[in-house]
């Protein structure tokens, strides 16, 4: 139990403290964490059972870490790196769900294979439909599972490329460019975890929404139809008493 919990808080503050972490990888490892940045990235895109992993918030640290001074990485080949990352993620989770399908997510009480992630990005999917795939790429949970569900739709590979492709090129450039520019600000660094919990927050926000939108309309649904209907009284004949 105190394992479980040395762990959990381990990963809670590599998830605060990212930026200094990855100072610190970035010296112990030199050019090798372009691998560990790249296995991060395609198993976030790619592998269903890793949502948790860190995605927007990690793209905007290590745009930081490529303007800090003496930084073993550069922006532009963590861009292209990144890229590449994303887009064969986004096409392994793609045969993934073209080839098994469903049958994975079968229990509602699993923490990672939950059928409601699938129905989540189902209705994402549905309402946007090729253009899910590049918006997904802002959301987190529902940019893991899109391209699995584009692979259960039989979307053709062809199509679904093409937006894999813009959203991963999009994605990258904006949180890393960004982080790039006002990640080394002396006000966010000294906040960097606000920073995180903020990203965090913008990055999910349009999926409350559409939760709370979707909520309103089934209760309207749901009360429109058990609005009692008044029965017709036929009139009383003229002259009856």
């Amino acid at each position: 139990m105190e394992d479980l919990q040395l762990l959990a808080t381990s990963i809670i503050d590599i998830f605060l403290h990212l930026d200094q972490h990855l100072v610190a990888w970035a010296q112990w490892m030199g050019p090798w964490l372009y691998l560990l940045l790249f296995a991060v990235v395609f198993a976030e895109t790619g592998l269903v059972v890793t949502p948790f992993l860190p995605g927007d918030s990690l793209l905007f640290a290590v745009g930081a870490l490529t303007a800090a001074e003496g930084s073993p990485i550069h922006l532009g080949t963590v861009i292209i790196l990144l890229v590449v990352a994303g887009v064969l993620g986004d096409a392994c989770n793609y045969a993934i769900g073209h080839y098994i399908g469903p049958r994975i997510f079968t229990r509602d009480s699993s923490i990672w294979l939950n059928r409601k992630h699938l129905v989540r990005a189902q209705s994402f999917y549905d309402k946007y439909g090729g253009k899910a795939i590049v918006f997904a790429r802002f959301v987190p949970i529902v940019r893991t599972f899109a391209p699995f569900v584009a692979g259960i739709g039989k979307m053709s590979y062809r199509r679904f490329a093409f937006f894999n492709i813009a959203g991963a090129i999009a994605w990258v450039v904006l949180f890393s460019v960004a982080g790039a520019m006002f990640g080394n600000i002396p006000v966010v660094k000294k906040n960097f975890q606000y920073v995180i919990f903020g990203i965090i927050f913008v990055s999910i926000l349009p999926g409350f929404i559409e939760f709370a939108r979707a909520r309103r309309e089934a209760r309207a649904l749901k009360g429109s139809a058990i609005v009692p209907q008044t029965p017709d009284v036929p009139d009383e004949p003229a002259g009856t008493s």
